[in-house]
């Protein structure tokens, strides 16, 4: 562990992507003394389990723009922060077999095309030439962006944490956070296993972990941790390169591909909240069954390896991000419900200006805890 310094102008808890971001870009703006505390090793929550997926294709105008600013980045992620991600722009494809799902999506569609993203709906047998594993039977339509697509999730976790370092930012791992120091409502120190740090300013990007810090200075964040499996498979030669980032979003199904063969996944429906990692074959049956009716040539595929990560899922599937009201100065970026890797590099952007008083690139207002005394935003988009 790296020493801890005694004070602080700035301390992230939590060393995802939210973190890793958030630290780079308030170094880089000149803001000194940043700290960020990491209870285990960076990115090892739910940022390097991630599948690594990147895309504007939201049913929500904010999550759009955060995904179209996120997507911008990561095309100058290399040049910037001299790290390759192996970003691979092939696309996502949506595949849709209910009318109203249809419906939804022609909505989000023309929602997206006016806010500059280039995605359309496109017929059946469209969809299976972009993606030519997929069976068709009953898909009604698609929706499909030529720009979205995937990276990997551990360069973006080094090329962050370089570039902060470089900036003058402190990163100490395997430091746990035990409590926060709160004086007549305003914050006044972080509590670690290792010491106390001084500041004025926390930032929350603990993840499924979130809850757990908003309690420590009585602030409400209702995240949830949800496991959700991953498998990649064995070598498949003949797979086409430009093979979409494919989505069954009846049954969540998904793939793209992963080294010589592919990444696959689905959620769970019977997956209860908790804090569980480790993998399990109850879900397999409901997979098979999905692989089955729609991908029916992975079926014979063997398996290479697998994990299970953490979802941080929200009431109504949309992130939480803002500042506390009750406490000054506790801000928040958490409860991304999947979406969190896609949108890391805007939100630490948009934290950077709100911990610095400026307005933030994009409006996060709506996207506040206290929306929850007064309505939800569903994002419908979730995978």
């Amino acid at each position: 562990m790296a020493e801890l310094p005694t004070s602080a102008s700035v301390v992230i808890i939590g060393g995802g992507v939210m973190g890793l971001s958030t630290a780079y870009h308030l170094a880089r703006a000149g803001v000194a003394d940043v700290v960020l505390v990491e209870r285990d090793t960076l990115g090892s929550g739910s940022t390097c389990k991630a599948a690594g997926g990147v895309r504007a294709q939201f049913s929500d105008p904010v999550n759009i723009l955060l995904g179209q600013r996120s997507l911008r980045a990561y095309e100058r992620f290399a040049v910037e922060l001299g790290q390759e991600l192996d970003l691979q722009r092939s696309g996502y494809l949506f595949l849709l077999d209910d009318p109203d799902h249809v419906a939804a999506f022609e909505d989000n569609v023309a929602l997206q095309t006016s806010l500059g993203v280039p995605s359309r709906m496109i017929s059946p047998a469209e969809a299976k030439a972009l993606s030519p594993m997929v069976e068709l039977d009953g898909i009604l339509a698609a929706a499909w962006s030529p720009e979205d697509g995937h990276c990997t999730p551990e360069s973006v976790v080094l090329g962050y944490a370089g570039g902060a370092r470089r900036a003058g930012a402190r990163i100490v791992q395997h430091c746990a956070v035990t409590g926060i120091d709160v004086v007549d409502g305003q914050v006044r120190g972080v509590l670690t296993e290792a010491g106390p740090i001084a500041t004025d300013t926390v930032v929350c990007a603990a993840g499924a972990w979130s809850r757990a810090v908003g309690e420590m200075v009585g602030v409400e964040l209702p995240v949830e941790p949800v496991r959700r499996q991953i498998l990649t498979t064995e070598p498949m030669p003949g797979l086409d390169p430009a093979t979409p980032f494919t989505i069954d979003f009846a049954t969540s199904l998904y793939f793209h591909l992963e080294g010589p063969g592919l990444l696959l996944g689905m959620s769970d429906p019977d997956e209860r909240p908790g804090f569980e990692l480790g993998r399990t074959d109850a879900w397999l049956p409901r997979l098979g069954e999905a692989i089955e009716r729609r991908v029916p040539a992975l079926a014979d595929v063997g398996i290479a390896s697998g994990w299970a990560g953490l979802y941080e899922m929200t009431p109504d599937h949309n992130a939480l991000v803002g500042e506390a009201d009750g406490v000054s100065r506790f801000l928040y970026a958490t409860g991304f419900s999947g979406h969190g890797f896609l949108m890391g590099p805007a939100i630490g952007e948009v934290l950077r200006d709100l911990v610095l008083g400026r307005t933030p690139p994009v409006d996060v207002a709506g996207l506040s805890v206290d929306r929850f005394g007064s309505g939800v935003r569903p994002e419908l988009n979730i995978v």
